[in-house]
């Protein structure tokens, strides 16, 4: 399985210090998580409950280091990824917020909203807060140790820190048919009384400086995943002396891929300057899943049934990437960035471009 590191820029990837010291200490362990795992999550959990030490977070001067952590995890495992992200985004969550981390802990963020079912949050005589209800889309809910959980008060959404390990919580069993993230169940979870420690006000989630930044952090996944894609278009066309069309389709595949890693390197800039707000997000996050569908599609057309069925490690990325791009909602992104846009030229006048 390929571990090449994956990098935005030209050049060797940089493996940056702090105060002499290496970056972060489980990166390499992580890396080598992710060849283990094999659309299993299990290599990685272990590996992110045993580090010992705080995990990097994103703005904080060393974003593209981070993006491009993630995105060679996912050029290697894409299951990895998923399983990666979400726990440096709780890290960064809890470091806007002033909260500490705490060790020997793997971390969710479930944040998706039902038209059918609700997660409600509750103020009891003491003070305290519990939680009652159902939350939807919660990905290893069961295997993990933490979640940071949205949930609905009187004031608005708001974000609560909870133990998954409480014997209120109960993920849903079977349902998960997925064929990509086959290993990694999303589906919902009963919460009955389930102690919850609140995260800043009702509102911050969402507005709070950080959000466009996580958000981009997933296209940086769906880069990585694409990246790996790409590895095995080339190794095909390698395989045999190739016709002008898998040139083709070869120059197209990198064409996109360079065209998402300066956006993400562009990104990674502004979001270490505070300026990555949210029609940055969304255009660098539309642009990416574009791509990325797009080489799912040449990958397919160059290389026809065969790997998809008979080449374990290629479907496997296929499937999961497909699935994993689903969290990119199309034309409804594209409509919030209409919005965004028509409220900006509302407030300031002009036009974008």
């Amino acid at each position: 399985m390929d571990q090449k590191p994956v990098t935005f820029s030209t050049g060797e990837p940089r493996f940056a210090t702090r105060n002499g010291e290496p970056w972060w200490g489980a990166e390499q362990a992580v890396r080598d998580a992710a060849v283990r795992c094999e659309g299993n999550p299990e290599a990685m959990l272990r590996v992110l409950e045993g580090s010992g030490e705080d995990p990097p977070v994103p703005a904080a001067g060393q974003t593209q280091r981070l993006w491009e952590l993630l995105a060679s995890v996912a050029a290697t495992d894409l299951v990895a990824a998923r399983t990666l992200e979400p726990h440096l985004d709780a890290a960064g969550i809890l470091s806007q917020a002033g909260m500490p981390w705490q060790a020997g802990t793997s971390w969710g963020v479930f944040a998706a909203q039902s038209p059918t079912t609700a997660l409600e949050a509750v103020r009891e005589s003491g003070g305290g807060w519990v939680l009652n209800g159902t939350k939807p889309w919660c990905s290893l809910a069961a295997a993990l140790t933490h979640a940071l959980v949205t949930a609905r008060t009187p004031e608005g959404n708001r974000l609560f820190m909870v133990s998954l390990r409480h014997p209120g919580v109960e993920p849903a069993t079977g349902g998960w048919i997925s064929r990509g993230m086959a290993q990694l169940p999303s589906g919902s979870v009963d919460f009955t009384g389930v102690p919850s420690q609140p995260v800043q006000d009702a509102g911050w989630y969402l507005s709070r400086p950080g959000f466009a930044v996580g958000g981009v952090g997933v296209a940086a996944c769906w880069f990585g995943g694409a990246v790996g894609i790409y590895r095995h278009l080339q190794r095909s066309a390698q395989a045999r002396t190739p016709d002008q069309l898998a040139l083709a389709w070869l120059g197209e595949a990198d064409r996109l891929l360079a065209g998402s890693a300066a956006l993400l390197e562009h990104a990674a800039r502004l979001a270490d300057a505070g300026e990555l707000d949210a029609i940055a997000a969304y255009r660098i996050r539309g642009q990416v899943a574009w791509a990325c569908n797009r080489i799912l599609q040449l990958s397919g057309e160059s290389t026809g049934p065969g790997p998809l069925t008979a080449d374990e490690e290629h479907a496997r990325r296929a499937a999961d990437l497909g699935i994993y791009l689903r969290q990119h909602h199309a034309a409804r992104d594209d409509a919030a960035l209409g919005q965004l846009l028509a409220d900006r030229a509302g407030r300031e006048g002009g036009s974008a471009w």
